[in-house]
């Protein structure tokens, strides 16, 4: 009997991901009151691994992991995660990047209206007992009509332009990562340059990855640039804004208020602008709504399980990501590519060095690098010691000196979308290729040995060669397979070539032995037959 897989819940998740993984069949323990070393001892008992941002999940750690699969972050970052390390072990990471999103636009907006209203200073006088109606109703502002500039137009820039259109404000957003295509599409103005942001904003919100790119992204020099009072808000990352230059931009009256949610190092009582009336904080509350929590909960609890049933985790960290858009173009051929693995490996007379994955049609126009691992997922399924996965599969192909290149073609000629291997072993090359029908994606093979051909993949299958085709001979192959005892769901035959060996596959109900695969070579006067289990 196998193993039951556990995993080990190490801080606070919802309830709902919890029973999501027992109800996957998971053995889950809740480790919250564990300390460090007690994390160390104990971590070699699991198979999965959750935690949110307080959990340092280290090489030594990793290292002690002997049958960790998977470490699971309910959140965003996995900054708290060495990554490195869990990727030469072949443990995948995942998170939930979409979880918090929209709680953190809402925020956003919040802040915005914070600033522009001074609504938590004057309910704090209030509260103390003073009544301060002049101070803090100086200066408000109104937000329709005025210019938001927006700095990064992710998942959540893109949300709180949606919400500042609503309330009437003009928006201007830089992502020098986003076609012009796609602003036209979402209706967004584009800065061509981030110095528009800074000269017509009259609140601006910055919404980029921390990473060594945008560290300090806005310094003195971008504040000088900025109007006169403007008002700045950050609920992305702390140290996309230098804080000392915030500061000093705050001090001389250049921004006439603020919103700070994050810090470059949480937590944290500590920070220059805490010494400002006029700059409201909060301590990195973006994520924090019940439903933000539940959807963290719920996504990493389904990546974690499919990552331990052996299937592909689409927010896993460290493997090459398919961005959100292309999920559902991609996705489909995954199952595909790893079928067209097995099959050209099985059909290969001798190790296979190296392979040509070549995407042709609308597929081509994407990055593919996660179907190209799925070639290899399938080359080297059960062909390896220990795990094999997305993570890895990469590395153990280099180790084996299996190459893989890519190539595109703009169109494909009979489908929609086809995906052709080629591998050279022996100095011969030999070609299979596939592709997905109607709106379920149905995989079919359509070309083997270079014909073409019409097959939907099984598990167990056989592809015949003859030196041409003979009346009867599928007659032949017929009648020696039912004594056999085996079924026939499919066959297809490959349209004749002068000068070529004649083609053909069946779907078969079981795969045949060596003494029966020979008995039916001679029955049928065949060049070869070889089994193919997928």
């Amino acid at each position: 009997m196998a193993e039951q897989k556990r995993v080990l819940v190490k801080e606070k998740l919802a309830a709902e991901g919890i029973g999501y993984l027992e109800d996957q069949g998971f053995a889950v323990d809740v480790g919250t009151e564990w300390d460090a070393d007690e994390l160390l001892a104990r971590i070699k008992d699991y198979h999965g691994l959750i935690i949110r941002s307080a959990t340092k999940v280290t090489a030594d750690v990793i290292q002690a992991a002997d049958k960790l699969r998977v470490v699971g972050r309910a959140g965003v970052g996995v900054d708290n995660v060495d990554v490195e390390a869990a990727t030469r072990r072949g443990i995948t990471v995942v998170n939930a990047p979409a979880s918090n999103v929209l709680s953190a636009a809402e925020h956003t907006i919040g802040l915005l209206m914070a600033c522009a209203r001074n609504v938590p200073q004057a309910h704090a006088d209030l509260k103390a007992g003073r009544w301060e109606k002049g101070t803090w109703g100086k200066g408000c502002v109104e937000l329709q009509g005025k210019v938001l500039g927006i700095i990064g137009l992710g998942r959540i820039g893109f949300l709180v332009a949606e919400r500042a259109r609503g309330l009437s404000m003009q928006v201007v957003a830089y992502d020098p990562y986003v076609p012009e295509e796609r602003f036209h599409e979402l209706g967004l103005e584009r800065a061509a340059d981030v110095g528009r942001v800074y000269r017509e904003a009259d609140f601006i919100t910055v919404h980029l990855p921390r990473n060594a790119e945008t560290i300090g992204f806005i310094g003195d020099d971008a504040f000088a640039q900025m109007k006169d009072g403007v008002r700045v808000v950050n609920v992305a990352r702390g140290g996309i804004i230098d804080e000392e230059a915030w500061a000093r931009a705050i001090e001389s009256g250049k921004v006439a208020a603020a919103a700070v949610d994050v810090y470059p190092t949480e937590p944290t009582t500590a920070c220059p602008l805490f010494r400002f009336d006029n700059v409201v904080c909060t301590p990195h509350l973006g994520a924090s709504t019940v439903e933000a929590q539940s959807r963290a909960g719920m996504q990493v609890a389904e990546q974690v399980a499919l990552v331990l049933k052996g299937q592909f985790a689409p927010n896993a960290v460290n493997i090459p990501l398919v961005p959100g858009e292309e999920v559902d173009e991609l996705m489909p051929y995954l199952s595909l590519c790893e079928m067209l693995g097995k099959l050209v490996v099985q059909l290969a007379d001798a190790p296979v060095a190296a392979v040509d994955v070549t995407y042709e049609g609308v597929i081509g126009r994407y990055d593919t690098r996660i179907l190209t691992l799925g070639v290899l997922q399938g080359m080297l399924a059960g062909r390896v010691e220990g795990e094999l996965n997305f993570v890895n599969v990469a590395g153990i192909a280099d180790e084996r000196g299996i190459s893989a290149r890519e190539v595109k073609k703009p169109a494909a000629v009979d489908f929609l979308n086809v995906i052709r291997v080629s591998a050279r072993d022996a100095g011969e090359t030999l070609d299979v290729a596939g592709t997905t029908l109607g709106p379920a994606h149905r995989p079919r093979f359509v070309g083997v040995y270079g014909h073409d051909i019409d097959i939907e993949p099984v598990r167990d299958m056989l592809f015949l060669r003859a030196a041409e085709q003979i009346p009867g001979m599928l007659g032949k192959i017929g009648t020696k397979l039912g004594e056999f005892g085996v079924n026939i769901s499919q066959a297809t035959v490959a349209a004749p070539r002068a000068g070529e060996a004649a083609v053909m596959g069946l779907a078969v109900s079981r795969p045949l032995t060596d003494v029966q695969l020979r008995q039916m070579v001679d029955a049928a006067g065949l060049l070869e037959a070889r089994r193919v289990t997928l």
